[in-house]
């Protein structure tokens, strides 16, 4: 692989380049079950707020249903690898409370997550027969910006 960009991180106003800790994308797909979609929007509510409580370094979730509400796409921006293994390792109560109402699709990843967590999103996505993507170089300076300009 060739040389990994910079990515600049801006807080507060101020800049601060990435290094290795770099934020991490994660989006999942998912078919809604038939007649699951109430349910669905009620659990991803509890999810949300759960979330914005106990993952303070889980930067961004949000839950994006296509027009037919029959397709639902979770995207997880992470802090850091660290950020993504504790998200990882506590996701099993998620994928029980929601078993009956979705089916996974498909995984991608962007960035460098830690090999513990690839290993287990591989296994999982193998036993589901979905794909998983992973783009984990940061190709070109780039930046994310935590709070307006």
């Amino acid at each position: 692989m060739g040389t990994t960009g910079k990515l600049t991180l801006f807080h507060q106003g101020r800049a601060q380049e990435a290094g290795m800790n770099q934020p991490i994308l994660f989006v999942s797909h998912w078919a809604v079950q038939p007649g699951a979609l109430n349910r669905l929007r009620q659990l991803s509510e509890e999810v949300a707020a759960r979330f914005r409580a106990e993952k303070p370094r889980t930067l961004s979730w949000l839950a994006y249903l296509n027009d037919s509400g029959t397709s639902i796409s979770f995207v997880h921006l992470f802090a850091d690898r660290e950020a993504m293994d504790l998200h990882i390792e506590a996701a099993a109560a998620g994928r029980k409370a929601s078993k009956d109402l979705i089916e996974p699709r498909g995984w991608e990843i962007y960035g460098s997550p830690s090999d513990s967590a690839l290993d287990q999103m591989r296994r999982t996505a193998e036993a589901a027969g979905v794909p998983l993507r992973l783009e984990p170089e940061v190709l070109a300076g780039g930046f994310l910006r935590l709070a307006p300009a």
